[in-house]
């Protein structure tokens, strides 16, 4: 579903990702991990269309989507989170996601119904008249998470959605996403640096260090990966 082969970008300089590839294959949740600055969310910037790669290709659906705006890529059916949540506070939680369901259309009804099944996938239908103010950090998670469902994307992308959350919190969130892959189809790609979640969800990791892949495989191999436990996780990271 999605080739990054070779991509890389820099900021003055400075080289953020370095001929990184990856590839995402439909029902697929694959997990993207690495320690800070290690360039993971310029990644997602690339693919998502925020940001312009100097080289490599970036394919969807066989299509080439680098250097395409956000807008597009959207349309194209990939939606994203953001690593820090910032509902508009005023606006009702359904109000919130029917802006991510406006894509493509101008139908107030259309992004209703679009807002409506993303937030009953999240289990969220019971707050939606709530403003978004008033919500704990972890239904700000859901509902960002929601916002970007209620696009009708055929791949999330999940920028650290599961940071600050609590064990048991982030064990919901582990089943949300579950059933979003298993009932509704969607591909996933996912940012993390909460590994309980990790190895609970995804089928393949990919592990980013100073902007260059080091390592690849089921989360067993990478966090067993000599080079994973030096760069990243520890020694006594994951049991």
């Amino acid at each position: 579903m999605l080739e990054v082969a070779e991509v890389s970008k820099s900021f003055r300089g400075l080289r953020a990702v370095s001929e990184a590839s990856l590839e995402v294959r439909q029902g697929e949740i694959v997990a993207l991990i690495g320690p800070n600055g290690a360039g993971k969310t310029t990644l997602f910037n690339l693919v998502a269309g925020a940001m312009k790669p100097d080289a490599g290709s970036i394919r969807f659906l066989g299509a080439e989507i680098a250097g395409k705006r956000a807008d597009q890529v959207c349309d194209a059916g990939i939606g994203r989170t953001f690593q820090l949540v910032k509902p508009f506070a005023d606006m009702t939680v359904l109000e919130n996601a029917m802006v991510g369901g406006f894509r493509g259309t101008a139908d107030r009804e259309q992004a209703r119904e679009r807002a409506s099944l993303a937030l009953q996938g999240l289990d969220m239908w019971a707050l939606r008249n709530r403003p978004a103010a008033s919500l704990t950090l972890p239904d700000r998670k859901r509902l960002e998470v929601a916002r970007a469902l209620a696009t009708q994307p055929k791949l999330l992308l999940l920028d650290e959605v599961m940071a600050g959350l609590r064990p048991t919190e982030t064990d919901q969130m582990v089943a949300a996403f579950r059933r979003l892959a298993e009932r509704h189809g969607i591909t996933i790609l996912l940012i993390e640096h909460v590994m309980r979640a990790v190895m609970a969800l995804a089928q393949r990791v990919y592990v980013l260090h100073h902007g260059e892949i080091i390592a690849q495989g089921t989360p067993q191999q990478v966090t067993q990966d000599p080079r994973v436990l030096e760069s990243y996780l520890g020694t006594g990271a994951v049991h």
